[in-house]
């Protein structure tokens, strides 16, 4: 018999009862507790009550969009929240991105795929305050040493570099908007200077990546900003 006592809750927010169902079927059967809830109202109560380790939020609610509800939550909540959403446009991932979302499918979605960003988000949530240095291949990268090896190499970066590079490590798997990587470097005036940051991508990839033109480290998104993986 399993033990139960210490299985991740997870709070789905929709309104549609299929997705609901099967979200819980899905997520039971890897072992996470689920609670639910069918609207904004309900759903803001749920996690005030009792914060649970992630958040799956549809951004069409039927009374208050999902984008009201992230950026509500985000005023204190500071675990994953994934979207899940018809809404496929390049303009409402940029929006529930740049808002707080640690990540954004759009339905209808692979159920593997959907575990896979789970077990990825509650990962990078609670390595988020690591002090000690992360090893992603063969780069080690000290946070608070402000140091990066590679394979076993010291690499010299600039005061912006690793500015740059910090802010992807701390992010890891999410992707990141243009704008929220500008405004966080170079604040808020230079959020629609996407040439600054082209550049310095470019200089990270030529210093840590074994192939600055297949990179396997920072990848883009097209059209929506940069993953660091």
């Amino acid at each position: 018999m399993k033990l139960t006592m210490n299985r991740l809750e997870i709070l789905i927010i929709d309104d549609e009862i299929q997705i609901r169902k099967l979200l819980r079927i899905t997520l039971e059967s890897n072992d996470y507790k689920v609670i639910q809830a069918e609207n904004a109202r309900e759903g803001l109560a749920l996690a005030a009550n009792h914060p649970p380790e992630l958040i799956l939020l549809d951004i069409g609610l039927p009374d208050k969009s999902g984008h009201d509800v992230l950026k509500e939550l985000r005023t204190w909540y500071n675990k994953p929240i994934i979207i899940l959403s018809v809404q496929n446009s390049e303009v409402d991932i940029i929006k529930a991105l740049d808002n707080g979302a640690s990540d954004y499918l759009t339905k209808p979605f692979r159920t593997g795929e959907l575990l896979a960003r789970i077990r990825s988000s509650i990962k990078r949530n609670k390595q988020s305050n690591h002090e000690t240095p992360l090893i992603f291949d063969d780069l080690e990268i000290d946070l608070q040493a402000r140091s990066v090896k590679k394979n076993g190499k010291f690499i010299k970066l600039t005061m912006t570099e690793f500015k740059l590079l910090s802010l992807f490590v701390k992010h890891e798997g999410r992707v990141l908007t243009h704008q929220y990587i500008l405004k966080e470097i170079w604040g808020i005036g230079h959020q629609t200077e996407n040439q600054y940051l082209r550049v310095f991508v470019a200089q990270l990839r030529k210093k840590l990546e074994n192939n600055p033109n297949n990179p396997n480290h920072f990848i883009t998104e097209s059209g929506i900003g940069y993953r660091f993986c």
